[in-house]
């Protein structure tokens, strides 16, 4: 799905196709614009839009998850950023992360989502309501609402996670947990690595401005990236840290608890065997059927053996029960 937003003064036009060429027939480059490519992994398409926007062509590679993630510094054509977000919904019992790419021009944006991105969705949304100028802001002015709303997205998942862990601690400290416990600890604590990538983007981004060559933001928006979103980011790996330290703890303690039982569960059959050892032993002794053994011969003999071993087993339990160790 291809969704073109055209920014003219005061007004907004919205077009969907799923012609690359349509689109691109609709394309006014004298506009701001902003092209969401969403579940689009056509990459004659894509070569097609990198080439409408006189971009390199390498784009199309780097668009295709053959770059790392994060802020690209080769800024000559475009501004890219491979991005992962992570978000509040939970997919095979993790959290989904939305992965795409981001491609900032002089006044166009073009965002690849792999998946679609609700943070954009509400975005799309709320810029058809609001009356915002982008030919006084400059498409650069979008960059910064995308942002803005991805770190708010922070906010709403890093609650859902306290959420989740107050459970969780429940279950760790009265010991009610299991094995899974400790997995959905460890897979919550992997999945929030996501968000340490786009602080660490955003972050970089800012760096990348006090670059004397770097274009494609104006002063007007570097004024609020610098004055809201580097506190906002700031704010939010503070929040960071402390959700990943306070998993590292219930991690700990659970695999404390497993300890604890397994180590129980060898307890008990280590005396189990105590138990039935000289029982092994009797029944030992009397089966090499010597031919002298008095006892092989006397009628009392099966009877008095089978009430020895009986004895030796329950005094062993009463006397393990009283040490508190069944």
């Amino acid at each position: 799905m291809l969704i073109l937003l055209t920014f003219s003064e005061n007004q907004l036009d919205l077009f969907t196709s799923r012609d690359v060429d349509t689109i691109l027939k609709r394309i006014d480059r004298s506009q701001n614009i902003w092209l969401r490519c969403v579940h689009f992994r056509d990459r004659t398409g894509t070569a097609k839009i990198i080439k409408h926007f006189e971009l390199n062509p390498s784009r199309v590679n780097m668009i295709f998850n053959h770059t790392p993630i994060g802020m690209d510094e080769d800024t000559e054509d475009c501004l890219f950023d491979n991005y992962e977000i992570l978000t509040n919904q939970i997919k095979n019992h993790e959290f989904e992360v939305a992965r795409g790419s981001i491609l900032l021009g002089s006044n166009f944006i073009i965002t690849f989502e792999i998946i679609e991105v609700k943070i954009f969705s509400i975005l799309t949304n709320n810029l058809q309501k609001r009356n915002i100028d982008f030919q006084k802001w400059g498409i650069d002015y979008l960059i910064y609402l995308i942002f803005k709303d991805i770190l708010n997205n922070y906010h709403t998942v890093f609650e859902y996670i306290s959420r989740q862990l107050d459970d969780l601690e429940d279950e760790v400290l009265g010991n009610f947990g299991n094995e899974s416990t400790y997995y959905k600890i460890a897979s919550m604590r992997q999945s929030t690595r996501f968000g340490r990538r786009n602080f660490q983007t955003i972050k970089s981004l800012i760096a990348m401005m006090n670059y004397e060559d770097f274009q494609w933001i104006s002063e007007p928006v570097k004024v609020l990236f610098n004055q809201e979103l580097i506190h906002h980011v700031d704010n939010l790996w503070q929040e960071y840290q402390s959700l990943r330290a306070w998993m590292s703890e219930l991690m700990e303690i659970q695999r404390d608890n497993i300890a604890s039982e397994t180590s129980e569960r060898i307890n008990r059959l280590t005396i189990l065997s105590a138990v039935f050892l000289p029982i092994t032993f009797i029944a030992g002794l009397y089966g090499m059927n010597f031919k002298y053994m008095p006892e092989l011969e006397q009628p009392w003999g099966y009877p008095a053996a089978i009430a020895v071993m009986a004895l030796i087993v329950i005094g062993s339990i009463v006397y393990a029960k009283q040490q508190r160790w069944l």
